[in-house]
């Protein structure tokens, strides 16, 4: 079970690669960050509602007790994308992947602290090994741009994917269905998203183009958002939160291949070098633990 919870990481890894692309082609129709945000989170929440109302109704039954795990996935999961959306935008694409994949250092400090999971040097080597790939990846080491604020949204952004975690991990030890806890925490997200962008401006802009611009919405909602975190979600099932999270970090790695060979951004030999080391840090984290004589 433990090779299968691998699996979903790497696709959802790999499937989150991919809004690069979609922010993109989004981007060229003005959409700001927060408007990408709304329509991601919006699409996601009303394709997992139709989903679980056809195929899931005990989804939708949750304890009052657990509300506030819901309440902080929601949050998180908006925070997360909106500010890396935005420090995207005031720094650069290569610069928010950076900041936002931290993520790992705060889900390991979270885990040790409130899980007593062990600190073990192997997932050390493994996170430092990521981020620095990651940086390789993104080309940071050639040129860092941005300002104090885009950083901070980063760094922002990378903090509400740890936390994201820990509230997904804490939902499932408390039997929380899987279900329920990414049904209720797009919900949380949409609301929260759809809330501090300009929802008037929405729509007017998708009438630019709609044969291009509704499939590209279904597509940033399913692609990015409703399949991937659902797998991640059944993969935290399985796995430590501070493994998910590092191995979650495929994404910049996959983001990189797609610009290559779709986007035709330029390939380095760092970015060379940062994907054979983030590949080799998974197959090192995917290794069991040994076991703790007696």
């Amino acid at each position: 079970m433990k090779k299968k919870a691998l699996l979903f990481i790497i696709i959802a890894g790999v499937m989150w690669g991919t809004s690069g692309l979609f922010s993109h082609a989004f981007g060229l129709y003005g959409y700001t960050a927060l408007q990408k945000t709304a329509v991601r989170g919006t699409v996601a929440f009303l394709c997992m509602l139709a989903f679980v109302a056809i195929r899931h109704r005990a989804a939708f039954r949750i304890k009052l007790t657990d509300l506030w795990l819901y309440v902080g996935i929601g949050v998180t999961l908006f925070g997360a994308a909106a500010a890396y959306y935005a420090s995207m935008v005031l720094t650069s694409e290569a610069t928010a992947v950076v900041l936002m994949y931290t993520s790992p250092i705060y889900v390991l400090i979270f885990s040790v602290l409130f899980f007593g999971e062990r600190l073990t040097p192997l997932k050390l080597v493994g996170v430092g090994g990521m981020l620095l790939g990651c940086c390789f990846v993104s080309g940071v080491f050639e040129g860092f741009s941005g300002d104090l604020g885009g950083i901070l949204l980063g760094l922002l952004a990378g903090v509400s994917y740890g936390a994201y975690n820990i509230f997904t991990k804490i939902a499932l030890r408390r039997s929380c269905a899987p279900m329920s806890t990414t049904l209720y925490g797009f919900a949380g997200m949409a609301i929260l998203a759809v809330c501090t962008c300009t929802p008037t401006e929405i729509f007017p802009k998708m009438m630019q183009d709609p044969a291009i611009l509704i499939p590209l919405s279904l597509g940033l909602g399913i692609i990015t958002y409703v399949v991937p975190y659902f797998l991640y979600t059944l993969a935290l099932r399985e796995l430590p939160a501070g493994t998910a999270s590092a191995l979650g970090i495929i994404e910049p790695m996959s983001a990189t291949l797609f610009a290559i060979f779709l986007l035709d951004a330029k390939v380095t030999v760092l970015s060379v070098i940062g994907i054979l080391l983030i590949l080799g840090c998974v197959l090192l984290l995917s290794r069991p633990e040994p076991e703790k004589k007696e």
